[in-house]
């Protein structure tokens, strides 16, 4: 007999998705701002570089009377382009290697979605992407944290730690690189050790490349697409919103060689319906920029993320990684909990009429009561405006009632 006094609630799934940890602190930032408070944004990886001018002048020049459905996969002559684009991290990439997604969350959507069963595990490095939380509550697995520490500069944990998490249920290892949030580019050695975990235990590696152009002091960034004997394993998650300034366009892709695993995803492709047609026509336009560009950009960043680490490391209590790679670094600071810390600068505190917003970084861990004294820093902003916000982030550690040192 059906219960007709049954509440009318959400499901398990949706109350069990975590908060963003990058805009729960939005209402407070608006309340500051409200007050004359002048908010400088370190919390979100939005880039202030120009969207190259390409990209809209594609969009112009294609003159569209109907803006109709693409091919689920994305546009051929796209798919051509982004396998010439790949061609410089490996060999042998074709178009039917690749489909564009509604950004690069979707291809990871696609990834959990496409290899992933109810109940199957996927390991991840932590701290790491937030939002991979929300994807394996959605897809109904479970992720298994192997953590890194921001006094190893957050290097890939030893290998034996990883294995040691690998059950009957593991499917997959998940990797961001250069990661976001620490910063942290891994080695090609550190990849091969990797390989061989995979090989092993015959699992898929799922690995986010978004900031794949953005490596400093001479590093040299592996794709896992380079990684041999794991054609059948690996599957990319990439987006056009970092490299070339267009979060908005909503433009990504996913990769792999894994015929059945293609097959599948575009399945998932077919069932919303196509990737955004404007985005696309756009985006394909940004793969025919130069390499100076991408130098040009790498440059600026560089610039950034010396001045945001030699700030912080002039800071009393302040622990601060080395970053080789993306835009973020994640320092401790002398503080007893980060998400009280960046509520704190947002309701409490400003500094001749400013003030920071940073990320707690205890979104970014799986692992409960973690990150409780880390934030990540975005270094998204010119050189002023990160000057500004630095001493802002000086002057309140010097004056927050919970101070731990």
């Amino acid at each position: 007999m059906i219960d007709t006094l049954r509440q009318l609630a959400v499901s398990e799934r949706g109350m069990n998705l975590p908060a963003s940890p990058i805009r729960r602190l939005v209402p407070f930032q608006e309340q500051a701002k409200a007050r004359g408070i002048k908010v400088y944004h370190l919390n979100i990886g939005q880039p202030d570089i120009p969207t190259p001018p390409q990209f809209f002048e594609a969009i112009q020049r294609a003159n569209i009377k109907v803006l109709d459905y693409t091919h689920s996969a994305g546009y051929h002559s796209y798919r051509e382009k982004l396998a010439g684009y790949y061609s410089k991290f490996t060999q042998n990439l074709s178009p039917d290697h690749i489909l564009v997604t509604t950004s690069g969350s979707e291809a990871l959507r696609f990834a959990f979605m496409t290899c992933l069963d109810p109940g199957d595990e996927v390991i991840v490095i932590e701290p790491c992407y937030a939002n991979y939380m929300s994807f394996a509550i959605e897809a109904g697995v479970r992720l298994v944290a192997v953590t890194s520490f921001v006094e190893d500069d957050f290097a890939l944990p030893p290998i034996s730690e990883i294995k040691a998490r690998i059950s009957d249920k593991t499917k997959a290892i998940l990797l961001c690189n250069p990661s976001n949030p620490t910063g942290k580019l891994y080695a090609p050695e550190e990849l091969a050790e990797l390989s061989k975990i995979i090989k092993e235990y015959n699992l898929f590696l799922i690995s986010d490349e978004v900031y794949a152009e953005f490596v400093y002091d001479g590093m040299k960034f592996q794709s896992a697409l380079a990684l041999e004997g794991l054609e059948e394993h690996v599957i990319i998650a990439d987006s056009i919103s970092k490299r070339y300034s267009a979060c908005g366009a909503r433009i990504g892709t996913f990769i792999s060689r894994n015929a059945q695993v293609l097959a599948t995803a575009l399945k998932l492709a077919q069932a919303r319906l196509s990737p955004p047609t404007l985005g696309q026509i756009g985006a394909e336009a940004l793969t025919d920029l130069p390499e100076s560009y991408y130098d040009s950009v790498r440059a600026e960043y560089k610039k950034r993320r010396d001045f945001v680490i030699e700030s912080l490391r002039k800071m009393d209590g302040v622990t601060c990684p080395n970053v080789s790679g993306a835009f973020y670094v994640m320092p401790r600071l002398p503080i007893d909990d980060a998400d009280n810390f960046c509520r704190w600068l947002l309701e409490s505190f400003d500094y001749q009429g400013s003030t920071v917003m940073l990320a707690p970084a205890t979104g970014f861990y799986v692992s409960p009561n973690a990150g409780k004294n880390e934030v990540r820093i975005a270094y998204v902003l010119e050189i002023e405006a990160l000057r500004n916000a630095m001493q802002c982030l000086e002057e309140a550690l010097k004056v927050y009632p919970n101070r731990t040192n």
